[in-house]
């Protein structure tokens, strides 16, 4: 009796360790096959790379080239990003409504990556004509920005408007009928990979869509060192 009872305790030790490598290896398998969608059109349908580890994923939508200066006057192009993660959001210095909540949840983004060269956050202003380098510079000083990779972008109106409707797709309205004469405002920010390609769409006034975006920019250095 004694024999059989011990039987029947090491059988269900047995199938409680099968249970928990069965587990552990679930959990393995998925966090191997986590990834960030890619986003090619402004209805931000995400579309996901095939199951052959092909990374390059053919011909995704990319931002377009751009020159701009940031509040320092230090001129800032696509070459200035290239091959990094970058963080984008749409702003002006003179908003009282969301702007402010977004300066707090890039603040966040910053922090976490303040040491790191690889990641980039760019603010573009949407009222150039009234943010010049210097407006830019004391807005920075006003709200304690020092982290040399958060660029604050003062440039052509046209050329801003058309980057962020064409590229950035970072209106709610699909911006494709508009002009530079129809005034820009959102509250995204756009995540982008190292080959300039949208990963990731978030709501900029949100903590909790922040630390989202915090989590995924960590989940694209791991794709990135993977090669």
């Amino acid at each position: 009796m004694v024999y059989w009872a011990q039987k029947t305790a090491l059988t269900w030790q047995i199938v409680l360790l099968a249970c928990a490598s069965l587990l552990v290896t679930a959990c393995i398998n998925e966090k191997e096959n986590e990834q960030l969608p890619y986003y090619n059109t402004a209805d931000f349908t995400p579309i996901f790379a095939d199951q052959t580890g092909n990374k390059q994923f053919g011909n995704a939508h990319q931002i377009a080239d751009f020159t701009f200066k940031n509040q320092y006057g230090t001129v800032i192009t696509e070459k200035s990003i290239e091959g990094k993660i970058h963080v984008a959001d749409f702003f002006f210095t003179s908003c009282g409504s969301i702007c402010p909540k977004l300066t707090a949840n890039m603040s966040k983004i910053s922090e976490a990556f303040k040491a790191d060269n690889q990641v980039v956050l760019l603010s573009y202003t949407v009222t150039p004509w009234i943010d010049s380098v210097k407006v830019l510079e004391a807005y920075a000083k006003r709200n304690k920005i020092t982290n040399p990779n958060w660029h604050l972008l003062t440039g052509s109106k046209a050329a801003i408007y058309t980057l962020a409707r064409n590229s950035y797709f970072a209106e709610e309205e699909l911006g494709f009928t508009k002009d530079s004469t129809n005034f820009l405002h959102t509250e995204h920010f756009l995540l982008i990979d190292g080959k300039k390609r949208i990963r990731g769409i978030y709501n900029g006034t949100l903590e909790l869509e922040a630390a989202q975006l915090i989590k995924d920019i960590n989940l694209l250095k791991e794709e990135n060192a993977g090669g």
